[in-house]
């Protein structure tokens, strides 16, 4: 990785692809503001998960279209760009290759920087700038995440983080098990609405950690034991957030921040935001929720982060830009943040 520090100007134009698992999407931004943010999404059958095969083949045959309606909404040539960002990782391995290749081609081509960016960072600061949180405990949710963390000698530093599933899978396991597709988290806290009887099922915190995987089972017994599965869903939603919510009073009382910053795909969960909304307030702090529109994964997250990224000095020569299937977020250097 190379670092050049650029000059902070506001005629900095980007582009972001996103390609982790189920979307592809493609971003274009500028110095302050995301001028066009278009994704497809690949949808799996009914009762199904996240097919890498088929998921990375859905990615190839809409990027060319994905990227062109990026740049048409933006109103911004190719040519105008500074830089290209992709996701390097976490993700599928499959997806992440789409993603890479594309970005390293327009890279090529138009001989501009080729920016890799961290997904869970591209959560975390797409966040962050929408929100206006600059130093919060970041409760990070996700179908591949679970982690509660803090910023600290220029890496996010993780206090908590699930052992198993994270709650995103948990959801979406359920719902698959219940003859939904991925993603459900949607439609079971659509079912958890029309019920407030609590069933027993394993709460599992251990120190800062949660684990997921007793709950699961637990749960796709009672599903087919015939309990309702409306109470199943409301139990499994109040069970679950309730230990993220422990977890996360821990951070914020060890760390003593004002601010709670909640990004990822289940930060869209209502219920979740009214639980930790209790948290923030009893230590009065302010709780900072991403906005629904950019709380999936989307390419402003990566086009964002990567023009932070590119303003740090950040770039990856072409032939050295693998993808990683596992990238822990505090494995990260973010030289943009200051501790």
């Amino acid at each position: 990785m190379e670092r050049t520090v650029k000059p902070n100007t506001s005629n900095i134009l980007g582009l972001g692809i996103e390609s982790t698992a189920h979307t592809f999407g493609a971003s274009v931004v500028n110095s302050t503001k995301i001028l066009s943010d278009v994704k497809d999404v690949y949808k799996p059958p009914e009762g199904s998960g996240i097919h890498p095969r088929e998921a990375s083949r859905h990615h190839t045959e809409k990027a060319a279209e994905v990227i062109k309606q990026a740049l048409e909404k933006a109103a911004v040539k190719p040519k105008e760009l500074n830089f290209v960002a992709y996701s390097m990782g976490p993700g599928l391995g499959p997806c992440l290759r789409v993603g890479a290749v594309v970005a390293r081609t327009l890279s090529s081509y138009m001989k501009i920087p080729l920016i890799p960016v961290n997904h869970a960072v591209g959560h975390i600061e797409i966040g962050a700038m929408l929100t206006g949180a600059l130093d919060p405990v970041v409760l990070l949710v996700s179908g591949g995440h679970t982690v509660i963390c803090a910023f600290e000698a220029d890496r996010w530093r993780i206090f908590g983080e699930t052992l198993d599933l994270s709650i995103g899978q948990l959801l979406d396991q359920f719902g698959r098990e219940a003859g939904f597709a991925s993603p459900c988290g949607a439609r079971i806290e659509q079912h958890a609405l029309s019920s407030s009887n609590l069933l027993p099922l394993p709460y599992s915190v251990k120190g800062q950690d949660v684990s997921y995987s007793g709950m699961l089972t637990a749960a796709k017994k009672m599903l087919h034991s015939g309990k309702p599965f409306d109470d199943i869903c409301y139990s499994l939603q109040e069970t679950g957030f309730a230990m993220l919510v422990e977890v996360a009073e821990r951070a914020i009382a060890f760390t003593e921040k004002k601010q709670l910053l909640v990004v990822g795909g289940v930060a869209a969960n209502r219920r979740l935001s009214e639980m930790l909304k209790e948290v923030s307030t009893r230590h009065g702090a302010g709780l900072y929720v991403v906005p629904l529109t950019y709380s999936g994964d989307c390419g402003a997250q990566i086009a964002w982060t990567g023009l932070l990224a590119y303003r740090a000095g950040e770039e990856i020569q072409v032939e050295r830009s693998v993808v990683r299937q596992s990238w822990r977020l505090d494995q990260v250097d973010v030289p943009w943040r200051s501790s």
